[in-house]
């Protein structure tokens, strides 16, 4: 907990894969500190942090979901979630005190959080031609990749329209190689969840 002013500030630092992580985390701490004036936060996903937001909640513009990302971003992390919960303590802190106060309170955070390290792995959903089927097929077996929730949606048309989904799980870099091998295929790709993979 970091103090300044007679203001309260309890920061929490969790590892997230996804959006869905981000609300469910956000969520228990509204609930837990419901009494708070304000619920800040930041977060970075994706292997080199692509996706991010930040949340002021109330404060000035940029003086807690900002401070909150730069001290997430100055340890090179990604997949994580940094909220600080602020109790008012009746003395305003300015913009600049503000944005001091939330940078070292998501500092405390980051320092006293544990950090998963490994290789990043990936949830993506591809969606082919049915007709495809069996060349995805053959190159997720010939690499390995796991792949389950398929769904061949035979009753969606004729057989030039019916597309087939299912969700792959692997290496990030082992769906570029994935794409290669199935560059004559029309597929679309989207990426699920990326996971850390623990290397304890």
């Amino acid at each position: 907990m970091y103090k300044d002013k007679g203001s309260k500030f309890l920061s929490f630092a969790y590892p997230v894969s996804n959006e869905e992580e981000v609300k469910e985390k956000l969520n228990f701490l509204r609930k837990k500190y419901f009494d708070a004036r304000h619920h800040c936060y930041a977060y970075r996903l994706g292997a080199g942090g692509e996706r991010y937001r930040t949340v002021d909640d109330g404060e000035p513009a940029n003086t807690a979901g900002k401070p909150i990302l730069g001290q997430i971003a100055a340890r090179g992390v990604t997949n994580v979630l940094v909220a600080v919960v602020r109790y008012f303590g009746g003395i305003l802190l300015g913009t600049g005190g503000l944005a001091q106060a939330y940078k070292h309170a998501a500092a405390d955070a980051l320092s006293n959080a544990g950090t998963v390290t490994g290789e990043l792995t990936e949830t993506i959903r591809l969606t082919f031609a049915y007709r495809d089927r069996y060349r995805v097929l053959k190159v997720l077996k010939d690499m390995n990749l796991k792949y389950d929730h398929p769904d061949f949606n035979m009753n969606s048309g004729s057989f030039n329209e019916i597309n087939c989904t299912m969700y792959v799980q692997g290496r990030q870099e082992l769906f570029a190689q994935m794409k290669k091998r199935l560059e004559h295929v029309e597929l679309k790709v989207e990426t699920i969840t990326v996971n850390p993979k623990s290397e304890n």
